[in-house]
């Protein structure tokens, strides 16, 4: 497999890997009440009762298509009742707050609730009859792939807000809240769902009890909206699942969107991504980049990933590099000697190499990453530590070109792809970043 592949794979799975996330609490008519932390938690042999529900899925992941039948498709893998319910007015709001969520993993935001007859916390799962109460799906298309109730999650500070129904009856209700990201969507069983659960105990209501759906029989994965292209014009949307309950809220949710969601169809605006010089500077920068940590996960067939558009590093200067087109070399007085600004632009590659696995270990101070596709392996290894380099990067999905970052990987020198490597598994697997850092 070619530098290029390798690369693409690489990176191209740091941005899988970003979208996955869950909800760690959740502001109940005004008061903060804490989910199940799911990177935490199932650690710990003793933790704090909370409204959540416990999930085993440690990697942060999800669900698809192929488990639409199973109870993992309810709750998430291996789902189990909060021991707690918050209480909250019929006609209240609820806050759910997200892990950060990748805008590159575009998607519905969908919320149900299903009456558990009795107490919450003991309810079997696979009986809970689930009702819509709040859906959002594609907001505007004017730019492909569009922007999407998960854009507006994101851009409240990772929550979304959803009212209660002040027409259902009071009672104890597991509230199930997901995000359906459609990134790779256009394959079978490619839609990735991320669904949440919290348990609510309902006053004040009216006397409608909302007839529900299984959980195991809310999608197929055949449906219009798991099953979709988002990388193209779409005239509609078609949000999955059953029909938004007639008495839910017609200002239910923060992104403002209704079950069936109509957009436009107009083509696409193609626009060049503006990179902004950094600065000389004789202290090293860390990176930041804008994925989360690498895991040996299988990829999709024919999976395609939107790569890093854009990329501006703060380098020390090596005598036997060759510099940048067009760079020039500091004045006397200048720049600080032994440091140098390379400002690189890369178009966004389509990966379509069938990468059965990638894993990277670390061995003291040595990072390797193995790609194998189709039985074959390759290898790169590198040091984790010691990094001559240093940058951030962020994503613009507006255009992207295979040809434009091929060549771009082939014109770096061996030194200079390794240095790009280290700092994307350094912060992949030394590092241990996720996607939310909770210490924060």
């Amino acid at each position: 497999m070619s530098v290029t592949k390798i690369a693409g794979a690489i990176l191209g799975s740091a941005a899988l890997v970003a979208g996955h996330g869950y909800v760690t609490g959740a502001v109940v008519d005004g008061t903060y009440h804490g989910g199940f932390i799911v990177d935490t938690y199932n650690y710990q042999s003793d933790y704090p009762d909370n409204i959540g529900w416990y999930e085993d899925a440690t990697d942060n992941g999800f669900v698809d298509g192929s488990s639409y039948s199973s109870g993992d498709i309810i709750c998430h893998k291996d789902g189990k009742p909060g021991a707690i319910s918050a209480p909250v007015k019929a006609g209240g709001e609820v806050e759910l707050q997200w892990t950060e969520w990748p805008e590159s993993h575009h998607g519905p935001v969908i919320t149900y609730l299903a009456n558990c007859n009795g107490d919450c916390s003991s309810v079997d799962k696979t009986k809970l009859e689930f009702f819509k109460i709040d859906a959002a799906g594609l907001i505007d298309d004017s730019n492909v792939p569009g922007t999407w109730a998960s854009d507006n999650l994101i851009s409240n500070n990772n929550s979304y807000t959803v009212t209660i129904p002040s027409s259902i009856k009071s009672g104890n209700y597991v509230m199930r809240h997901e995000i359906i990201a459609l990134h790779s969507a256009g394959e079978t069983n490619g839609a990735q769902n991320y669904p949440q659960c919290i348990n609510l105990k309902v006053t004040g209501g009216g006397s409608d009890s909302p007839s529900g759906t299984l959980g195991t029989a809310l999608y197929k994965n055949t449906d219009a909206g798991i099953k979709v292209n988002i990388y193209q014009s779409l005239s509609n949307y078609e949000i999955p699942g059953p029909a938004l309950y007639t008495g839910a809220s017609s200002n239910s949710g923060s992104s403002g969107s209704s079950a069936s969601t109509t957009a436009a169809a107009s083509a696409a605006t193609t626009t060049a991504a503006s990179v902004a010089p950094v600065s000389s500077s004789a202290t090293p920068v860390s990176a930041s980049p804008s994925s989360t940590p690498l895991r040996s996960t299988p990829l999709p067939p024919s999976y395609s990933a939107t790569l890093v558009p854009t990329s501006s590093q703060t380098q020390q200067a090596q005598p036997q590099e060759t510099q940048a087109a067009g760079q020039q070399n500091p004045p006397a007085g200048g720049a600080p000697a032994g440091t140098s600004t390379v400002t690189e632009t890369a178009a966004a590659a389509q990966v379509t190499d069938k990468v059965t696995y990638q894993t990277a270990t670390v061995q003291g101070d040595n990072v390797t990453v193995t790609a194998t596709p189709n039985g074959q392996s390759q290898q790169s290894s590198t040091p984790s530590s010691g990094s001559s380099s240093s940058g951030s990067s962020s994503s613009d999905a507006s255009s992207y070109n295979s040809d434009d970052w091929s060549s771009y990987l082939s014109s770096l020198s061996a030194e200079q792809f390794l240095n790009m490597l280290r700092q994307t598994v350094k912060w992949l697997v030394t590092d241990k970043k996720h996607a939310r850092d909770l210490s924060k």
